[in-house]
This record gives C-alpha cells, structure tokens and sequence, in this order.
C-alpha cells in the first residue's frame, strides 16, 4: 500500500510542485506492506495453523479497537523473562495487526507504553520476532505524534540494527520506518550519525523492487541534511544511482534521479559522479528522457558544470548542446529556464581558459 506525497511536499526548502516536481516519483511508506501471516511452514506458522481458525479470529479482531486492558496483555507478555518465544512472537504480532488495521489502535498502544518493549526486540536473535517488532514499530509510526516518542525510546540504533541484519521483510520495513522517522527535521542528522546510511545503500543496491524503493525514499528525506549528502558518497551510492537511472525496467529512473541531484550538490557528490561516468547517463536522460527525467537531468547537470570548467568541456563533448537546445525549445517554462541557463554556461567554457576548480 503507497501514499502519494502531496504536491506541495517540500524538499531542503524548496518546492518541487512547479516545474521539478518529484512528488509522483516517491510515495510514502504508510503500512506494513510484508504480509501480514507468517510463511508456510516458518518457526511461527504452527500456532496460527492450529487451534481451529486462530489464525482467522486474531485476523477479525485486531480490525477492531482493543481495550487498554488487552494492550497492556501483549506488552506484559513480551516483556516476561519467563514467557516463551512461540508466545512472544503471538503477542508482537498480534500488536503489529493493531496497529495496522486502527488509527486509534496506534496512538493506545504508545499510550500504553508498547514502543519500548517492541524496541527491545529489534536486537532480538528470533528472526520473526525482529521482523514483527520492526514492522510494529513502522505502523505506530504512522501515527505523526508518535515518532517522537519512538525516538526518545532509543529506536534509531535498533532500527539500524534491523536494517543491516533483519529478513528481507524487516529491512525494508526499517527502512520505511527511519523514513518516517526522517521526515521529522531535527531527526534527519541522528539517523545519519547512527550509521542508517551504509545500510540503505546496500538495500537500494542489493533489495529487491520493493526494498530499493524504500532505500531510495529514506535516503532522499535524509539528504537533506548536508552531512548526509557526504555520508552516502563515502558509502558509494553514487554508481547503484547511475545504474538504476540507465535502466529503464528498473522502474527506479525518476528516484534514483531526484536523489543523484541530491547528492550533486555538495562537492564530493559531483567529484564521484563524474568519476562514475554519470555525465553521459545525465545527457543520455536529457536526450531520451521524459520531461521530468529532461529537467531533474538538466539540474543535476548545472549542479557538476556550475564551478568546473573542466566538467563542462566534458559534457560538452558528450554531446549535451543539441538536446538542451531542443529542450529549450518545447518544454516547460522551469525547464526551458534551466536548459538556457546550462547552454549558457556551457559556452562559457570557451572563454573560461583552462581553469579548473
């Protein structure tokens, strides 16, 4: 399940709404989206397997609200030394559907003080249990007065945790998850400093559909933050962009673009792009592209040439100059600005000596 994020999303400030809008090329992680029952035949399957329709009755009633009587059941089950795994995992479960399927569900249950038992899970060497928890977690998030409570309950280093070491269900969902947690301002630079960056990288390399999705939106709300920018250079984002921008069935183009451009505008983020051989994937974009992968192209472009004379001899002979006069002729006023304004500075170059910054 996929939110759109409203056209007026804001991104480090600016409005992508007019002209670059990037509010159809990301969508929101606002549900549990790895399937609600256990696998056939996994560790946990057997409890909701027996017991004549359990499985089906947990299903009828976590649609419905929970008292504050029976919340309060499941957290002391997780949290009992003496409770065993098999219970645990029915309890973490049955707290994830809650929050699922009920908004008000959410709100009760960190009310009630699940997030911190659930949290503690995250580190728990039960693959499922880790699974349910994270996913839990993620669909409390959902809840906007919640994420700051989820913070102050330490849940940034576990969830980091989960995103390096969990099932594939549970990396994205952490992902998702740090995500909504990112979409707070003053979060943004404690998720990067708690080594969330790396781990997502590989996600957006090595995930599948889904769990490159999730990367690629968590990583473009964290680069926001400048140090973020920096950190996701260092862990090598740059090359798993460029590859999923040149793929077309990757169904990644628009993504992987909208967070290039965000990684271009610190120095680092254009010396490796450059060094990637992103230049002829930019012009490739700007030549064949639709007309918001021409301008997210053309921005990221103006970004690498703005302050090497270098760089812009090399789009320049990568044939950049007839696709942007093309553009300029026929697209959007945002777009049109934007290409003039790169075939501007690419003559520049031939004024500019051999100068390189």
């Amino acid at each position: 399940m996929e939110m759109e994020i409203p056209s007026s999303y804001r991104y480090m400030e600016r409005s992508y709404s007019d002209g670059g809008d990037s509010s159809g090329a990301f969508s929101d992680c606002n549900s549990d989206r790895s399937g609600e029952f256990p696998s056939y035949g996994s560790p946990s399957s057997s409890s909701y397997s027996s017991g004549g329709g359990g499985l089906q009755r947990l299903l009828v009633a976590c649609s419905a609200e929970y008292s504050d009587e029976v919340v309060r059941g499941l957290i002391s089950d997780l949290e009992s030394p003496s409770a065993p795994v098999e219970s645990q995992r029915r309890a973490a479960m049955e707290l994830r559907l809650l929050a699922k399927h009920n908004p008000e569900n959410r709100l009760r249950m960190a009310a009630a003080g699940a997030v911190g038992p659930l949290v503690a899970l995250l580190y728990h060497s039960d693959p499922q249990l880790q699974e349910h928890g994270v996913t839990a977690i993620l669909n409390i998030s959902l809840c906007d007065e919640n994420k700051t409570l989820i913070a102050a309950a330490g849940a940034i280093r576990p969830l980091v945790h989960a995103l390096r070491t969990g099932t594939p269900a549970a990396r994205e969902n952490a992902a998702c998850a740090l995500l909504r947690l990112a979409q707070l301002d003053d979060l943004r630079a404690a998720i990067g400093r708690s080594g969330a960056i790396p781990p997502l990288v590989t996600l957006l390399e090595t995930g599948g559909p889904r769990g490159k999705k999730d990367a690629a939106t968590a990583l473009f709300t964290l680069l926001a933050s400048r140090d973020n920018k920096i950190r996701a250079v260092e862990a090598g984002i740059v090359r798993p962009l460029l590859d999923l921008m040149a793929d077309p069935e990757s169904g990644m183009v628009d993504k992987a673009a909208y967070v290039l451009h965000a990684v271009v505008e610190v120095p680092e983020g254009r010396a490796a792009a450059v060094e990637e051989c992103g230049i002829p994937v930019l012009v490739e974009m700007v030549e064949t592209g639709t007309a918001r992968q021409k301008e997210i192209a053309v921005r990221s472009l103006l970004e690498i040439c703005r302050e090497s004379a270098a760089y812009r001899k090399m789009v320049v002979q990568e044939g950049a100059i007839p696709p942007l006069v093309a553009l300029s002729q026929s697209a959007t006023k945002k777009a049109k600005e934007k290409a003039e304004a790169l075939i501007e500075l690419l003559r520049q170059r031939r004024t500019a000596g051999n100068s390189h910054h």
